[in-house]
């Protein structure tokens, strides 16, 4: 789909998955380096998840297609300070563990900002790192990220166009997206040194990469909004030289996603576009389908629309009848002998009660996104169940396990288990937990006591929800299993697990997590797991009548025209499901990574919840209390 140059300010190639468009950004890279014969190639290189898949091709490329760096001479573009380099979170060890030591790069051709110098001298060195840039020619490309402040490299809003590297105090929503690398928003670094807006445009070639739905509202401002110090990115667009990279998430807010009629004549109105048509309009002008006129359609850019299918009464009716269809309160399908005229009826509907899996990616996931539906799914008595994909344990405060910990040693005490076994947990209190370093990855010692933590609370939500503990299977997936928040990648025996559960329950249903911005990726590697497990399954006897369906709920919603089952909630309902969601304590008050909404699980949920409730009232279904929504996937055949 090709975007009106009106309204894109930047040249933007949208690819379907990340990692397809990582492995076009590596192949941009490596021709760079290779055409660069008489004379060092200068790269800038980015840090942070989105260039992780680009280094990984550049690493392939050089074990398997001869791709040399004996040439390349890099800048990084930032680093925390203070920051040692062997430190976790130093970019210096990043750089080194994703590209460097796995490359023909000499030791002395690769530069990263020092985070331990003294602070009086940080000037002068940042005026060296800009002579050293000049010195070895100029960037030839340089590598972007975008964080959700707009800011490229750590160039934070106020930046102007024309600062080179420099000391910068990082804004609050950088810190607060930088907290699961550091176990928390308090052990942040508040400083860092960055090349600054000049230092970037000075490059020949510009590459900003974005993937996610958490970057959506931020790339469509870069691209398609105005130059502003507000959202440096957009000085990007004084290049002449610039392309975006976009995942299909990342890209789902520009307008020829959004709203493409906007952008230029639609020559094929499908069904698909013409739900997503319609239910824009009819929030853009507040009122509901039914009540839309000729008028409003051509007035609003979708004449075409209403010439080719109209008149609006036909067109609105055909929509209205497809999101009322969506809505029931039988998520497992309704069995005859209940079901009345009119009521809706799926493939599945011949087989009551069903076999359900509910996945979940962390041990939460599942109360506060279908907390409503589980329940349903119980009291309807299905056969549920539950698989926490991932222990969770990162994600419990260290003051949690000590409690926790002490209350053994106690508990033991009380009941005399033991002198010798308390004497050796209270032990472990005191070397591993109480004298832990700031950021320090745990001890297995300490990640097993948080493990049972979050595995109690999952129980303990799960029953609240109808779901009985012989009923809930902890996968503990090994990728997950690092004890930091940097993850493995997902294995054979990652997926292998996910089969052989799939493959010993048989289920009619599965419900996965399609909510993908979780602030380190979870959700994202657990669904496809999922994905391929399906994939390897398709064929089995059960699986070809199995339901796939993806929720929503923890870090954002799905929009009405997405939904393919939408299951109304209760008063009562909703009630039990936050009750479900108090049972995970660890994660009450305050979550040890709450992203971008700073609100308590339960409080985002019941809000959502409530929303799609109202935005369905307004867009004239029934006035419903709350409702969860649901997309159906389709095994790949």
């Amino acid at each position: 789909m090709t975007a009106s140059p009106s309204v894109e300010r930047l040249p933007t190639q949208v690819f379907s998955a990340s990692s397809e468009a990582s492995r076009f950004v590596a192949k941009q890279i490596a021709h760079v380096i290779r055409a660069t014969t008489d004379r060092p190639c200068v790269l800038g290189l980015a840090t942070g998840s989105t260039p992780t898949g680009v280094y990984a091709e550049l690493i392939r490329l050089h074990r398997e297609e001869g791709l040399s760096f004996k040439n390349v001479i890099t800048f990084n573009l930032d680093e925390y300070f203070p920051m040692p380099p062997t430190s976790l979170q130093s970019y210096v060890r990043f750089m080194r563990e994703h590209l460097f030591d796995h490359t023909d790069i000499r030791p002395g051709n690769w530069h990263v900002p020092d985070g331990t110098i003294e602070l009086e001298k940080v000037a002068d060195f940042c005026r060296a790192y800009e002579k050293q840039i000049e010195a070895a020619g100029g960037l030839d490309l340089q590598l972007l990220g975008i964080g959700r402040t707009g800011h490229v490299g750590f160039n934070e809003p106020g930046s102007p166009p024309d600062s080179r590297t420099r000391l910068i105090t990082l804004d609050r929503l950088t810190r607060q997206d930088a907290a699961s690398d550091f176990f928390g928003e308090q052990y942040v670094p508040r400083r860092a040194i960055t090349m600054g807006v000049g230092s970037i445009l000075s490059a020949k070639r510009l590459i900003l990469m974005a993937f996610g739905e958490g970057k959506s509202r931020v790339v469509r401002e870069t691209i398609e909004g105005p130059i502003t110090s507000r959202i440096p990115a957009t000085y990007l667009q004084q290049h002449p030289a610039t392309v975006c990279v976009l995942d299909e998430a990342a890209a789902a807010d520009l307008t020829r996603f959004k709203s493409p009629w906007l952008n230029a004549p639609i020559a094929i109105w499908d069904e698909k576009l013409t739900k997503k048509a319609v239910i824009w309009l009819a929030r853009t002008l507040k009122k509901p389908i039914l009540n839309l006129t000729d008028e409003d359609y051509n007035e609003c850019g979708m004449q075409d629309l209403v010439a080719l299918h109209g008149p609006a009464s036909e067109i609105n009716l055909a929509v209205f009848r497809g999101l009322q269809e969506a809505i029931t309160g039988w998520p497992g399908g309704k069995p005859d002998h209940l079901k009345r005229k009119g009521d809706i009826s799926r493939p599945t509907d011949k087989i009551f009660p069903k076999r359900v899996v509910v996945f979940s990616p962390h041990p939460d996931d599942d109360v506060i996104s279908m907390g409503g539906t589980l329940i349903r799914l119980a009291d309807q008595k299905h056969e549920v169940h539950i698989a926490y994909q991932t222990s969770g344990n990162i994600a419990v405060f260290d003051h949690d396990a000590i409690r926790f910990a002490d209350f053994a040693a106690d508990f033991n005490r009380l009941f005399s288990i033991g002198a010798e076994l308390t004497a050796k947990i209270e032990q472990r209190i005191n070397e591993v937990l109480k004298r832990k370093s700031p950021g320090q990855p745990d001890h297995p010692d300490v990640q097993a006591i948080k493990s049972i933590i979050r595995r109690g609370e999952a129980k303990a939500g799960a029953l609240v929800a109808g779901v009985n503990e012989d009923r809930c299977h902890f996968l503990d997936m090994p990728f997950y299993e690092t004890g930091v928040v940097k993850k493995k990648p997902l294995s054979e025996a990652d997926i292998q697990i996910v089969v052989d559960l799939l493959r010993t329950i048989r289920p009619h249903q599965v419900y996965a997590a399609g909510d993908l911005s979780d602030p380190h990726g979870t959700h994202r590697v657990c669904l496809d797991a999922i994905f391929r497990a399906m994939e390897r399954v398709k064929d089995d006897d059960w699986a070809r009548e199995c339901e796939v369906w993806l929720y929503r709920g923890a870090w954002q919603e799905w929009e009405p025209e997405q939904i393919d089952m939408a299951i109304p909630i209760s008063p009562p309902e909703l009630q039990r499901k936050k009750e479900a969601i108090f049972r995970h304590q660890s994660q009450k008050d305050k979550a040890m990574y709450p992203g971008a909404d700073d609100r308590e699980f339960w409080q985002r949920a019941e809000e959502r919840n409530k929303g799609t409730a109202r935005l369905y009232d307004e867009l004239g279904m029934a006035q419903y209390f709350a409702i969860e929504g649901f997309v159906r996937w389709h095994v790949p055949r």
